[in-house]
């Protein structure tokens, strides 16, 4: 029997309560199933592996292809999904309440709100309104009953902001506001990150994996590791590669490493 949407959320917050798990990025319904294969204990889309998939850039998609792609995810595996939500779709805290709302009947387990705009030039939002737009998200998930669990992103360390103790301002802030896990992409210096960890403490903290160890990552106080667009990039370059040593030299050494079709197909039937 397929897991309900309310055993995957319980099982998502039971993760963040010690430890350290992985959160890799499906991009897709047969990358999810293939993670849920391998093992893994809870998945988080990607906003730039669905873009991409669907010959986009990051954030060229809409509201409505966001919720069915979350929708599609959530439904695939009997694992829990956190939703890269982005910046919610909206800039006022009562538009990010109702998009929240929408994005909770998905069946997602978690979502992230994020403080850029989304538009280079106007960067962060403004620190009150960031605060406000997240708390307007805790709100909406209080009246839904659903249990989601809410995710606070700072993006400064990767949209031209990175200086810590703003970050940090922030993330404690998003935290009072209701957030339940925290998340700084970008930040890779072990001091940084250990002083996010003490600065949200209790609450778990996200890292964006950047090739580190996780038994490293770990030890500097971090519950989960994700790994955002990661897995797609692989996929996209693995598949370019190979199309380019077909088209270039007329060989096919790296379309014939592919696991093929019996062992995928495998897979697929017993999900």
């Amino acid at each position: 029997m397929a897991a309900s949407a309310q055993a995957k959320r319980d099982a998502f917050r039971r993760l963040h309560q010690q430890g350290c798990f992985l959160l890799p990025n499906p991009w897709d319904v047969g990358s999810a199933k293939v993670l849920q294969h391998l093992g893994f204990k809870a998945l988080a889309t990607t906003s730039a592996g669905m873009a991409w998939a669907m010959g986009r850039a990051d954030g060229a998609v809409s509201l409505d292809e966001v919720l069915l792609h979350l929708s599609s995810l959530a439904h695939a595996t009997d694992l829990p999904l956190n939703a890269d939500f982005e910046n919610g779709f909206a800039d006022a805290p009562e538009d990010i309440a109702a998009n929240v709302t929408l994005a909770a009947d998905t069946g997602v387990a978690g979502l992230s709100i994020e403080d850029f705009t989304g538009q280079a030039e106007r960067g962060l939002f403004d620190f009150d309104l960031a605060v406000a737009r997240v708390a307007a998200a805790r709100a909406a998930i209080d009246r839904s009953g659903s249990g989601v669990l809410l995710t606070g992103r700072a993006e400064g360390a990767i949209r031209g902001a990175p200086e810590l103790p703003e970050i940090i301002r922030r993330l404690t802030a998003y935290s009072a506001a209701g957030a339940d896990c925290l998340y700084a992409p970008g930040l890779r210096d072990e001091a940084q990150v250990r002083a996010v960890v003490e600065a949200v403490a209790p609450k778990p903290v996200n890292f964006l994996s950047v090739g580190l160890p996780v038994a490293t990552v770990a030890a500097w106080g971090v519950r989960r590791i994700s790994v955002g667009g990661g897995l797609a990039g692989v996929a996209f370059g693995g598949m370019m590669a190979a199309a380019k040593e077909i088209a270039e030299q007329g060989t096919f050494t790296l379309a014939a490493q592919s696991p093929g079709g019996r062992g995928l197909n495998q897979i697929f039937s017993e999900s």
